[in-house]
């Protein structure tokens, strides 16, 4: 295994998700299978440095813990399995009581806890530090010398660092201090593995060891001098995809400038040519980013052309003002020059979605069942079935037994609805409904708009799900939680509406469907090339691993 040997291969994966992550964790596996490099003839053997490190007469510990080792996978025949109490002596940190000043005193010791390590990092000391008096009462001077490495055992299991300075640690930390200096950077560097290890073989519930399981934790142990080669061609490695991780952000930084400049360069002239910038080889507009594009483009005037010789927005308003509504219904002011966010082409008119609208009513929110209604029972519709663009009505719930629904409230196709209550990012959301079953009926949560002839309701949720309606909106909820806003109807029919003539509204609303189908597709192939690039990435780990 070779730098190169992982460029060749990353070159072809550097698309799949998390690409570099996967040859970090391959690097690590190879590593302590015993794959990584070869064994030298002049290398010590493994029970020669065992029996050279147990010299102090406590080479029983080998005898007592043999019929308890863990084997969780194959090593090299001149490599052995040994348990970590067999190689290092730890110890487990305390917390001094925290209401009792005479243990805390910053100048005197330093104190380290998980927040304060960062994995492979090293640690010279915090601003909590504990007193003389902790040391000897509480740690009995257990501390952590220099060079010491730290391990969490508990929450964030495996995380590791090593001691700059003599310090104190909590009661989440192990502090080891193997017998050679060799043997601790190759267990610094490979200790989060055997952690995760002894946690998946042992299901480890709140994602704690304890005392027995750090004992028995399972360490492929190769001789010496392969450990220190090991440690400097995993450096190696792990140095290798540090570049080829800021690469690869370098690149991505520059695709996504390159996309929204795209995207910038379309939204002000939508042309054919400028188009093409979207679909270019080396890097792609997000879907969701054209689609919000489109939508901008068509509200604005800019997605098909205008025909001079149609009826302009303003007739077309003249005639709606005239319809009858019902009595005592509001007269909406029209929008005036300094409230339009943007120009519109000279056909077309600002007009407030209740001056287009001749009514609108809510529904009916009685006590009801948790789970959806049965057949063709009543049901009562969620906000959640008119929230993501198209009609749910598989998102209901039941009315009780012996409670009838109410007529008046049933949804039919072609309702325009909107939710006046939900989370800020989907609040007023609209949807058109196409098809419905029977006997659904609105909540008091969502709104319905009717509309004369002269009005595309299709146009008109168009309109509502742009940039400009969705600040509109944020701007005049109310609630303070992000999680549940309230728009009133009254804000819902003073929405400004970026109005066309008729025909152009339906052209509009055909070409925005056919564009929103192509982004459909390409959002399917783009989904389609990650998922086989992740596939291949899968494969060739598999393959380098075999």
């Amino acid at each position: 295994m070779t730098p190169e040997v992982l460029l060749e291969k990353f070159d072809q994966l550097a698309e799949a998700p998390n690409a570099v992550a996967k040859m970090r964790e391959l690097v690590l596996q190879l590593a302590v299978e015993g794959r990584l490099t070869e064994p030298r003839d002049v290398d010590e053997s493994i029970e020669s440095f065992l029996q050279r490190i147990w010299a102090d007469g406590s080479d029983s510990r080998s005898e007592l813990l043999e019929g308890q080792k863990a084997q969780p996978f194959a090593i090299p025949a001149h490599w052995r399995w040994v348990v970590l109490a067999e190689i290092a002596d730890f110890s487990i940190g305390k917390t001094p009581p925290r209401g009792d000043s005479r243990y805390w005193f910053p100048e005197d010791h330093s104190w380290v806890s998980i927040a304060d390590m960062t994995h492979y990092g090293t640690i010279t000391g915090t601003k909590e530090g504990v007193s003389t008096l902790a040391a000897e009462k509480i740690f009995r001077h257990r501390f952590a010398e220099p060079g010491s490495i730290l391990m969490s055992f508990k929450l964030t299991i495996g995380k590791v660092a090593r001691t700059l300075t003599r310090c104190f640690h909590n009661e989440a930390i192990i502090a080891l201090n193997p017998p050679e200096p060799e043997l601790a950077n190759y267990l610094f560097r490979f200790l989060p593995v055997f952690a995760a290890l002894q946690t998946t073989n042992n299901a480890i519930k709140g994602s704690t060891l304890n005392k027995a399981l750090l004992t028995l934790m399972p360490i492929a142990l190769p001789p010496l001098a392969e450990q220190v080669r090991i440690v400097a061609k995993v450096d190696e490695l792990m140095g290798f995809c540090d570049r080829l991780e800021i690469q690869q952000q370098e690149r991505d930084t520059r695709h996504a400038a390159l996309a929204r400049a795209s995207l910038a360069r379309f939204a002000d002239e939508p042309t054919p040519a400028n188009l093409n910038f979207l679909f270019h080889k080396n890097y792609t507009v997000p879907p969701t980013d054209l689609r919000r594009s489109v939508l901008n483009l068509a509200v604005r005037g800019k997605l098909v052309p205008q025909d001079p010789d149609e009826e302009p927005a303003a007739a077309l308003l003249a005639r709606i003002a005239r319809c009858p509504r019902p009595r005592r219904a509001k007269e909406y002011e029209p929008v005036l020059f300094d409230e339009a966010p943007y120009d519109l082409p000279s056909s077309w008119e600002w007009a407030r979605l209740g001056a287009i609208s001749i009514t609108s009513d809510s529904g009916w929110s009685p006590q009801c069942l948790s789970e959806a209604r049965s057949g063709t029972d009543w049901g009562v519709l969620k906000v959640s079935a008119v929230s993501w663009g198209v009609f749910k009505p598989e998102e209901n719930k039941a009315l009780p037994p012996g409670k009838a629904g109410r007529p008046n409230c049933e949804v039919h196709a072609g309702d325009f609805l909107l939710s006046r209550a939900n989370t800020e990012e989907l609040v007023a959301r609209s949807v058109v409904v196409d098809q419905t079953p029977p006997r659904l009926i609105m909540s008091d949560k969502i709104v319905r708009f009717t509309f004369p002839e002269d009005i595309d309701k299709a146009y008109v949720n168009l309109a509502n799900s742009s940039d400009y309606s969705r600040a509109f909106f944020a701007q005049h909820a109310s609630g303070t939680s992000s999680s549940m806003k309230n728009v009133g109807r009254e804000v819902m029919c003073n929405l400004p509406i970026p109005l066309p003539p008729l025909a152009e509204q339906r052209r509009i609303v055909t070409k925005v469907g056919q564009l929103m189908g192509l982004i459909d597709q390409l959002e399917t192939k783009l989904a389609d090339s990650r998922n086989t690039v992740a596939k291949l990435l899968e494969a060739v780990v598999a393959d380098l691993a075999a």
